[in-house]
């Protein structure tokens, strides 16, 4: 690996602080700066990869949780420069009666995993050979979207919430003094308060007392690992960075504010998002704001519709800084109608590759695979002859037993589901 691939040099590029958004990528964004465009696509990737490794087969007892364990997940989803991050911990979810059938995934198997819960990312660190190269300690946290396309809009709903459960308690009394927050989530109350969208909300904070891996929220496993993380890489250079693409990109500005309302106050706190709904109102946004160690990079494809959603006529705004790209720039990919290639994580990651400017002719700035546009969907032109949704399991999963039937191949000891063991 270089051994600073994404830092500073001597000759006035931009700093790892500066393209963390500590001024706000003030000039990075256009023309886009060859370091950000690095660090937004290793975001991405880390997004992908909770695609990639998600389990959706619902005939697999394993349905809803990761492939591959944490000791060799970066090589088996096969992540550019995989050794160079370690695993540190997985992300379970659970949600309440209602949101399970637009997140959630279950196995059909009385012999299921976890009934409860599904798999929802990880927390990754730079290996120590590279944090002493580099001279910092890099945390990335990968929150996975849904593989439903389009049906949790219809079932999450846009119903705003009250913000009051990510509040520490200074702040939560200060808008109680103001008369801006109080116990009702009503169209009627003060637009002062903070609020998001309920769904994200209940994704976020859900516990299930039932469930080995959800006993406590994402929420709690997060700032749990984050508190560990800080204290165990006390003294060195450290910084955070959350990724999530579509419902992931929201949890990740969830998540950011809360880690920055709740305590994360001297380490940079950055969230690179790609096709994020709204997240809150902007009384939500304001609150976020005044933390200057947090910054939001929403990449956003021009025609996408998800952006869009829930919408501001429901009171919400978007959050933080936008580097909108568009898909239709590229002459590699098919001039689709269908609006989930228009959200789709990799072709935008393409668009980004080669992105220079709405008024430039697309060109590949970085060495990148056209054949990654084609994981998931079929956007890219014919003649490049890249088949459609390439990346699936050999075989479906199924091998040969002993006895001459095809079955569901158990996964490895390394890739079982264990809980993850988190101090409440």
């Amino acid at each position: 690996m270089d051994p600073n691939p994404i830092a500073a040099d001597q000759t006035g590029q931009p700093t790892w602080p500066e393209i963390l958004g500590s001024n706000n990528w003030e000039g990075l964004l256009d023309p886009l700066d060859l370091s950000l465009r690095r660090l937004i696509l290793r975001s991405g990737d880390f997004c992908q990869a909770t695609y990639d490794a998600f389990n959706n087969d619902q005939n697999s007892k394993f349905c809803g949780s990761s492939r591959y364990g944490k000791t060799s997940f970066f090589h088996k989803v096969m992540l550019e420069s995989a050794a160079d991050y370690r695993v540190e911990s997985f992300l379970y979810a659970t949600a309440r009666v209602g949101v399970h059938e637009a997140f959630l995934l279950h196995s059909l198997s009385r012999e299921s995993w976890d009934r409860e819960s599904n798999w929802i990312g990880y927390v990754a660190v730079t290996t120590d050979d590279v944090s002493r190269a580099t001279g910092r300690r890099e945390i990335y946290v990968a929150l996975r979207g849904t593989t439903r396309d389009y049906e949790w809009i219809d079932i999450l709903g846009a119903k705003l919430d009250s913000a009051a459960p990510l509040l520490r308690p200074k702040n939560l009394n200060k808008l109680a003094d103001d008369g801006n927050e109080d116990d009702s989530s009503d169209e009627d109350d003060d637009e002062g308060a903070p609020k998001v969208m309920q769904g994200w909300l209940t994704i976020y904070t859900s516990n299930d007392p039932k469930s080995p891996f959800g006993k406590l929220s994402v929420r709690t496993q997060l700032q749990n690992k984050i508190k560990e993380l800080i204290d165990r890489y006390k003294g060195e250079n450290l910084s955070i960075v959350l990724t999530g693409h579509s419902l992931g990109a929201s949890l990740s500005v969830l998540s950011g504010f809360d880690l920055v309302e709740n305590g994360v106050s001297t380490v940079p706190v950055t969230a690179f998002v790609f096709g994020c709904p709204q997240v809150g109102n902007k009384a939500f946004n304001e609150q976020l704001e005044k933390f200057q160690n947090l910054k939001i990079l929403h990449i956003r494809n021009e025609i996408d519709v998800i952006p869009h959603y829930p919408s501001r006529f429901l009171g919400y705004v978007k959050s933080g800084i936008e580097l909108k790209i568009d898909t239709r720039k590229s002459p590699f990919l098919k001039e689709s109608k269908n609006p989930s290639d228009w959200h789709n994580l990799q072709a935008m990651l393409h668009v980004v590759a080669g992105w220079v400017g709405g008024e430039g002719e697309f060109e590949m700035k970085v060495k990148r695979s056209l054949a990654l546009v084609n994981k998931s969907c079929d956007f890219l032109k014919e003649e490049l002859l890249i088949p459609a949704s390439w990346w699936v399991e050999k075989n479906k999963g199924m091998v040969l037993d002993e006895d001459g039937d095809w079955v569901l191949a158990p996964p490895a000891d390394e890739d079982i589901p264990v809980p993850e063991f988190f101090d409440s």
